[in-house]
């Protein structure tokens, strides 16, 4: 038996850990003779929740240990170790602390509004603001970074049948992946593989050739197809190089929405002797190359990344493992910003100004758990393990 007494114990609370010998069976006994003197199983998530209600961790950090335990790769495990260790909330902090300062500047301000427009740059509120405004922008890249390590991107490969989609899945994962044929259709169904390029997780999924066809198991394939297109962060349009004519419309493009990201992938350039390479901007690229012979992969791994926003950090400075509503409060707070700085420059607007400020302190309030609903906290506790 090891007894642990609080608050020096993770939960904060008196624990008492009861460490048994053998195997399952003497583990089970040990179980039940505890059960049946009054205690209970614990909730997943449980042991964690109990340090964050005792104030022993705040909620990014609490997140960070299921993170740890959900990392892929060592950068992920690295990034959530830094938001563990209360760098994020830090960074937070600061930023709140920031706003406190300059709402009760302004609040001041209040009280004399004849003055208000000259307290406002003898105060260099706007200044102050502008700086809180790039402190959050910085702190919001890191975070982006962060999701990227933890989350990674989902990427499909669509096309008509036998443009080369198998091939190219192939050439990234550096496997034999999928099945590859000189027959159309050859592919019924998705396939993922989940490759790591430059520390970040890359979903790829290989995907049924879109065309019409009476084939029941086909179309099932094509619908699954569709589907896959809607969840992907990025689509990659497969297009055959040796056949394809510039003037001729393309019938693969109207399943794409016009807003998904998508690069178009011109393939099988070793039938036309032609180079690999890269041509238009981010809103409308197209890649050359050639799936059997790997001429271009290395390109399109580039412009993958480029593209995802990965900048890749072998220090992992400036990083924090950041889940998806800890961006939409970034962004949040973000806009309230934004709005704070339009009414600096307008006249009569102090009250506006004061209330964007409090949204956007609200905001980050919510990242740390500082004002978090209930409902919220069984979200993110429901998904750890029994244990922590």
């Amino acid at each position: 038996m090891l007894y642990f007494p609080g608050p020096h114990s993770y939960t904060g609370e008196d624990v008492l850990e009861l460490h048994g010998h053998g195997g399952p069976a003497v583990m089970n006994l040990l179980l039940k003779s505890c059960l049946n003197a009054g205690a209970r199983l614990a909730q997943p998530g449980e042991f964690t929740l109990r340090a964050y209600l005792n104030n022993k961790i705040d909620l990014v950090q609490a997140e960070s240990v299921a993170a740890i335990i959900e990392a892929s790769t060592h950068e992920a495990a690295r990034c959530a170790i830094n938001s563990l260790q209360g760098h994020f909330s830090a960074r937070i902090e600061t930023l709140v602390g920031l706003l406190i300062t300059l709402r009760m500047l302004i609040e001041a301000t209040l009280d004399f509004p004849e003055d208000e427009i000259d307290n406002l740059k003898t105060l260099q509120i706007r200044e102050k603001l502008d700086h809180i405004v790039a402190q959050l922008e910085q702190t919001l890249s890191g975070a982006r970074q962060g999701n990227l390590l933890q989350e990674g991107i989902r990427i499909v490969l669509v096309g008509a049948p036998n443009v080369g989609k198998s091939s190219l899945l192939n050439q990234l994962v550096e496997e034999d992946a999928a099945i590859v044929t000189e027959i159309p259709g050859t592919t019924r169904d998705t396939i993922q593989r989940t490759i790591i390029m430059a520390g970040m997780p890359i979903h790829i999924v290989d995907t049924a050739g879109l065309r019409e066809t009476g084939d029941i198991v086909e179309q099932k394939g094509i619908e699954r197809t569709l589907a896959a297109i809607k969840r992907a962060n990025l689509v990659l349009r497969l297009l055959d190089s040796s056949q394809h004519q510039p003037a001729a419309p393309d019938p693969i493009k109207q399943y794409i929405p016009d807003d998904k990201p998508q690069i178009t992938v011109f393939n099988k350039i070793d039938l036309r002797n032609e180079n690999p390479r890269m041509e238009g901007d981010d809103h409308n690229s197209s890649i050359h190359l050639s799936a059997k012979t790997g001429a271009g992969i290395e390109l399109l791994r580039q412009k993958i990344l480029h593209l995802a926003g990965w900048q890749f950090n072998h220090a992992g400075e400036g990083i924090f493992m950041a889940r998806q509503r800890h961006l939409e409060a970034l962004t949040q707070a973000s806009a309230h910003l934004q709005n704070a700085q339009e009414y600096t420059e307008a006249e009569y607007q102090l009250e506006l100004l004061a209330e964007e400020l409090r949204l956007a302190q609200s905001a980050l309030s919510t990242i740390t758990g500082q004002f978090t609903a209930d409902d919220l906290l069984g979200e993110i506790f429901s998904h750890f393990c029994i244990g922590k």
